[in-house]
């Protein structure tokens, strides 16, 4: 009996049962042999050749699939139809000892009867291409994350961990999250009018005002609004245009990996990682009573928007049939995947059209069935004609400005009969609101006038659906990974919830702000993105995979050597002037603390409690302080790094403070200090706060003529502090 070997028990199943009992089906659990989980497993010195090992827990299994490999006529491998499922059945060809000039692959993008006779039918040998893209791409994020993950652990705390799309995909929270910390909400009002025919014939209506001299309005404040009130109040409406028309929506495309998760996410509050195990599910195959192991749609993880003629055909026959002609569309629909899609697969579609969600509620339990109706809606909808709309809009003037009225009522369901796509809030407001029959001309009456003050308001938070729809756009990760990093961002708690949407965590801003500081290039977007193009490349070109991991390696490792000797270290200290998290930076006189937004924010702050003397530095004047160096102790300005001044600690004279004279700034006694080289000056006793000094002894009055200090001289003259004044006060008031 040949032998067939697929993934996972429950396809396995559900296969054997297609197959009444003509071959043997048996499951590996997924991949057999890996990298090793506690080392790295990849010879960077060998062409980066990876070690693979047998996976925990596989040896009992390799093992019975050895066995019947042995008394089967024919082996087949019967993985998934992607590269992953490539690179298994090519590790379970090289464990099984099969010949890999035979042609032993078979897939099929649905578990039914006739595609799996058919790839039986068509048996084919190892896409190596595939493989080999596999691999870089499990080379790739070997190298990343097991060289970033400890240089986190060490920079920050232990049990963090990094990852070359998964990092990328939390910049993106994170980033946002600050957009919205930043953002500075702008007022604006709308004026909506209620008005009605002058003869009271038709139903009022409302209509906003847009426009003001024919150009667009933006009303900023409440005296504009004030403003435009007041014209329309005593002005009279009139209408100026009506324009009718037959709208038209287009059904939309099937669902692709990334479209069902959002739309999933959008209407049943399902988490991506939550959609993506119930679809599993349904494509591999459940128990339905009476029925036996059935699959109910195709493979789910595919960017493509592709259907099988067949299928299309069943679709459309049916549509015919339970719809009316008038709802299948002239032409077949056909919708073009995004750019880079793989377009290995079909769409995700039920596999059979008869098993409608009325016959599958009875079969799957609450959660796989509203997937499955998700799908299946989805499906058949895109398949149907176009909805039609009668489309009105209304433009009216009154005294310089214009206003505008939409409303639009369904003429034709088409494929709205049997899918809503969301609605936006505009598209919610003018949908299904009837306007009067009016004409070019006619005069309204204004039945109420209403101003509303409004803010601009800051970018919406990720949700699962947001987050994985910003990856597609922007070429970050493939279907098949979307909802693992969305789930490694929850168990590793880098992100929470509220509500719906993510909230980057404290230890996320850390780890982002260290990976972007070291790691430019692999924690940017465009990188990323050009990454995958480049693991597509292995895939349909064929291009050799070390030379990518080659060209890749070097520049990171030189960051990585980088990151791990620099002396700065991320702390939970933030920056007082923005909010972001403070680095220690050993400088050449000690420890201070830098903001991580530098240059954008250039806050320093010096740390320590170092020993302040009675030295001001001979540049900015600030009271130096006493280091320890290599040689022993010596002053150094408290503003380092912006004063490098430094003194020889020993030259230092010491003598006893004395406080002589007032401070005219604050009114608190002076001190007399002395200089580096023994001059006498004094100093405010409120230091720091208060930062006055002079070299003559102020007496705490101010100079009528300037405003300067009155001070004395070593001579007992007095005088104005401000050499450019020269104002001397009656020398007698000294005595």
């Amino acid at each position: 009996m040949d032998l067939i070997i697929v993934e996972s028990p429950s396809k396995a199943k559900t296969i054997s049962k297609y197959l009444k009992g003509k071959y043997r089906v048996d499951a590996s659990g997924g991949h057999i042999r890996d990298l090793p989980q506690k080392t790295l497993g990849v010879s960077i010195d060998k062409n980066f050749e990876p070690r693979y090992v047998t996976s925990p827990g596989k040896e009992e299994t390799i093992r019975r699939l050895t066995e019947e490999a042995k008394k089967a006529g024919k082996v087949y491998l019967a993985t998934d139809p992607d590269r992953e499922g490539e690179a298994i059945s090519w590790h379970l060809q090289t464990v099984l000892g099969l010949d890999a000039d035979k042609e032993n692959r078979i897939e099929f993008n649905e578990i039914s009867p006739k595609a799996v006779a058919r790839a039986l039918e068509h048996p084919r040998k190892i896409n190596y291409n595939l493989v080999d893209a596999q691999q870089a791409r499990r080379v790739l994020d070997r190298l990343v994350g097991y060289k970033l993950s400890p240089l986190l652990n060490s920079k920050i705390r232990n049990g963090l961990s990094a990852g070359r799309v998964q990092s990328v995909a939390l910049r993106l929270v994170v980033d946002r999250e600050r957009e919205i910390q930043a953002f500075v909400p702008e007022e604006y009002w709308t004026i909506t009018a209620e008005l009605q025919d002058g003869e009271k014939k038709f139903s009022p209506f409302r209509a906003t005002l847009e426009k003001r001299g024919g150009k667009k309005l933006k009303i900023g404040n409440r005296e504009q609004a004030d403003e435009a009130l007041s014209v329309l109040g005593g002005g009279v409406y009139s209408v100026t245009s009506v324009k009718k028309t037959v709208a038209r929506s287009h059904a939309p495309a099937p669902f692709t990996t990334s479209t069902l998760q959002q739309d999933a996410s959008n209407k049943l509050g399902m988490t991506a990682p939550e959609t993506m195990l119930m679809a599993q599910h349904l494509y591999e195959g459940l128990d339905v009573e009476g029925e036996g192991h059935i699959a109910f749609v195709t493979y789910i993880r595919t960017d493509s928007t592709r259907i099988s003629e067949d299928a299309q055909r069943d679709a459309l026959a049916f549509i015919a049939e339970k719809y009316g002609t008038e709802y299948c569309p002239a032409k077949p629909n056909v919708y073009a995947s995004k750019k880079g899609a793989q377009d290995a697969h079909e769409a995700i579609r039920p596999i059979d059209i008869s098993l409608t969600p009325e016959r599958a509620k009875k079969m799957l339990d609450k959660k796989h069935f509203n997937v499955y109706k998700l799908i299946y809606e989805r499906f058949l909808a895109s398949q149907m004609a176009e909805a039609l709309y009668d489309s009105m809009q209304i433009e009216i003037g009154n005294g310089g400005y214009g206003l505008k009225a939409s409303g639009k009522t369904l003429r034709f369901a088409g494929f709205t009969a049997v899918y809503q796509e969301s609605k936006k809030e505009d598209e919610e407001e003018s949908s299904g609101k009837l306007l009067p029959p009016l004409k070019e001309g006619d005069a309204l009456t204004q039945l109420a006038l209403k101003p509303e003050q409004k803010f601009t308001k800051p970018p919406v938070r990720y949700t699962d659906a947001s987050l994985v729809k910003a990856m597609e756009d922007k070429g970050i990760g493939r279907p098949s990974t979307y909802a693992s990093i969305i789930s490694v961002l929850n168990k590793r708690k880098y992100v929470e919830k509220d509500g719906k949407y993510m909230l980057p965590t404290e230890i996320a801003y850390r780890i982002t702000d260290m990976l972007v500081k070291y790691f430019t290039d692999v924690m940017d977007v465009g990188f990323t993105a050009d990454m995958e193009e480049k693991l597509d490349d292995i895939e349909e070109g064929g291009k050799d995979w070390h030379s990518i991991i080659s060209a890749f390696y070097p520049p990171f490792e030189e960051k990585l050597r980088f990151a791990g000797t620099d002396g700065d270290e991320l702390t939970d200290i933030l920056c007082e002037k923005c909010g972001r998290p403070m680095i220690r930076k050993n400088g050449k006189y000690g420890k201070y603390l830098a903001c991580t937004g530098y240059p954008a924010c250039s806050n320093i702050v010096s740390e320590g409690q170092a020993e302040t003397t009675d030295t001001p530095c001979p540049k900015c004047g600030a009271m130096m302080t006493v280091k320890t160096g290599r040689f022993g102790k010596f002053l150094a300005c408290p503003n380092y790094p912006k004063c490098k001044s430094t003194l020889p600690f020993e030259e230092t004279p010491k003598k006893e403070t004395v406080l002589e004279g007032v401070c005219p700034d604050c009114g608190k006694p002076t001190k007399r200090l002395f200089s580096r080289t023994g001059k006498p000056y004094f100093g405010c006793s409120g230091y720091p706060a208060c930062k006055f000094m002079s070299w003559d002894q102020p007496t705490g009055e101010k100079c009528p003529s300037c405003g300067g200090p009155i001070v004395k001289t070593q001579k007992g003259v007095l005088k104005c502090g401000n050499r450019e004044c020269g104002y001397k006060p009656p020398q007698e008031k000294a005595e």
